[in-house]
């Protein structure tokens, strides 16, 4: 049922950038949602694999002393979405990890393995853009940063190179602290379902709770890759909340996307999605920030 030539255990990240430099060929695994999928269906047959699974360094969340909240990639959905650290200073990443399969997914699915796949429709994806995630990779020749921004290169394609492992996902104080977010996911069914478009927006409110300080607007499924509408996000600085605002987020989107057609939605129906789901989440985003929506 599983074709696998060979099977490698790391004991730590070390050992694992070793075992990725000795073998061109081997694929990181840690949780195998992913990976395990792609080898019964002989995407991967005959395949090596190193494991990451239970390496404590790469587990856990964690605030640092400037306020930063560090996220091992192997932390499961579950682990995130029940964490107290995310409920009470990202509650928008829990939210969207919590959509991911079900809960046999969600409890050995990895956040890490999530981002590293590099699919556009990653339940995690859109939500760490708008908290401007930073990616730290561990390799031969050391520690590096990548922001999430610089990520993904194409369609189930990153910047990660072969013999590097993903260590950390960082989130500073500046990009969590004073904002509301939402994370809206559309599918066929309600569970157990790939996304056929989401949405995530964050919002800092001025200090009367009327106006918009800033916003970040970003969509999975919308580009060959997870995608930020800047333009749209800077247009709205300053506006007052209310459906004028709803209307121009909506609106701008439209403008930045670039979604395809495929067997799940055609291109105008994501469209139409792209749309109505950034009204639906700033609204709801405005109201997580403390601020107030008139119905």
């Amino acid at each position: 049922m599983y074709d696998i030539e060979k099977y490698y255990q790391a004991v730590d990240v070390d050992d694992a950038v070793r075992a990725l430099s000795k073998d061109p060929e081997a694929v990181v695994i840690s949780g195998g949602s992913d990976v395990l999928i792609k080898i019964r269906e002989g995407k991967l047959a005959g395949c090596s694999l190193v494991s990451i699974h239970g390496i404590k360094e790469l587990e856990g969340i964690r605030v640092e002393e400037d306020g930063t909240i560090a996220i091992g990639p192997a932390t499961t959905f579950s682990h995130i979405t029940n964490n107290k650290i995310i409920q009470e200073l990202i509650p928008i990443l829990g939210d969207a990890v919590d959509m991911a399969g079900g809960p046999q997914l969600r409890n050995i699915g990895t956040v890490g393995g999530n981002v590293c796949n590099g699919v556009t429709s990653a339940d995690s994806a859109s939500s760490l853009c708008c908290l401007d995630a930073i990616l730290v990779l561990k390799g031969p020749k050391g520690m590096r940063e990548v922001p999430i921004s610089q990520w993904y290169t194409g369609p189930g394609r990153t910047v990660r190179e072969h013999e590097e492992v993903l260590v950390s996902i960082r989130i500073k104080k500046e990009n969590y602290e004073g904002y509301g977010g939402h994370y809206i996911k559309y599918g066929k069914r309600g569970a157990m379902e790939i996304a056929t478009l989401g949405c995530a927006v964050t919002v800092k409110l001025t200090e009367d709770k009327k106006q918009i300080a800033d916003l970040r607007l970003a969509y999975g499924v919308a580009a060959p890759t997870p995608i930020r509408c800047r333009e749209t996000e800077q247009s709205v600085i300053g506006m007052e909340i209310g459906e004028a605002l709803a209307e121009k987020v909506g609106k701008g989107a439209l403008t930045e996307v670039n979604p395809r057609s495929s067997w799940r939605a055609s291109k105008e129906f994501r469209l139409q999605l792209v749309e109505e789901l950034g009204k639906r989440a700033l609204r709801q985003a405005v109201i997580n920030a403390g601020g107030e929506w008139d119905a």
